[in-house]
């Protein structure tokens, strides 16, 4: 049975359609990058399946592990094992990290989590992401750098233990030796059954964690479902490959993105 099983998926925001039947299918064990220009669907499909209310489905189906997922509130999709890895975390002032961290594990556990292993836990992964462990007695995200705040999704998801993680441009505002940080835990990660759908715009990241498929989406759709000579190609070409070889007419009002080398990071490297 797959991991994640898309079918037919119609997403509306604001009364505009930016899902325009996505089909898609994920196994346990993949790593899966998400390419696409901007505006045409990415970050929509993950805000979708953990079920952000800005999000409407208006058509299709989305299984986890042969559950209804969009019959799921946000919490049970939580619980059931989904994790997403926001492009932009939200400051929350008066809820202190660890709070929030412990929250969220015993809402997965039949017993509340000792503090003392707790602590641990966290001190354990802080070193591992190379934070400074008072950032877990402070506010969630309030008064974190862009690169903290990335780092912090991902401890998260640490110390959370989901099946299936969804990071959206969990790498944008890192520096090199962040990125790698970030690659070097994802790729302990992978070592489970866990899967991944990583949505990035620098190759850097992508040439760090060795994904096992890439998929391309242009205007709502997958258009292309392929290895990971796809992510190079793109970075050597752009999109503009698909529009000759797939026939595919790119809506350009959103996206003046060329290819994953203008990237600022991946430039320096």
């Amino acid at each position: 049975m797959p991991k994640l099983e898309i079918k037919n998926l119609h997403v509306k925001v604001a009364d505009k359609l930016i899902l325009n039947g996505v089909d898609l299918t994920i196994n346990d064990g993949e790593v899966v990058a998400l390419l696409g220009p901007n505006g045409h669907g990415k970050s929509t499909l993950l805000n979708a399946i953990m079920g952000n209310p800005n999000y409407t489905v208006t058509e299709g189906t989305v299984h986890f592990d042969g559950q209804d997922v969009l019959a799921m509130s946000v919490d049970q999709r939580s619980r059931a094992g989904l994790f997403l890895g926001m492009q932009s975390p939200s400051e929350v002032p008066g809820v202190v990290n660890a709070d929030f961290i412990r929250a969220a594990i015993n809402a997965r556990s039949e017993k509340p989590i000792p503090p003392i292993k707790l602590f641990r836990l966290i001190e354990k992964a802080s070193k591992e992401m190379a934070m400074p462990l008072d950032l877990s007695n402070r506010n969630l995200n309030e008064g974190f750098s862009g690169g903290e705040k990335k780092r912090n999704e991902i401890l998260q998801m640490k110390l959370l233990q989901p099946s299936f993680a969804m990071l959206d441009e969990i790498d944008s505002g890192l520096d090199v030796d962040g990125i790698k940080i970030i690659a070097d835990q994802i790729n302990k990660e992978t070592k489970s059954d866990r899967a991944f759908l990583i949505i990035s715009h620098y190759a850097r990241l992508y040439d760090l964690i060795n994904p096992t498929r890439a998929i391309v989406m242009i205007n709502g759709q997958v258009v292309v479902d392929g290895d990971v000579s796809v992510i190079q190609k793109i970075d050597n070409q752009g999109y503009e490959w698909l529009a000759h070889e797939k026939g595919i007419k790119i809506d350009k009002k959103q996206t003046k993105v060329t290819s994953l080398g203008t990237c600022a990071i991946k430039e320096s490297i």
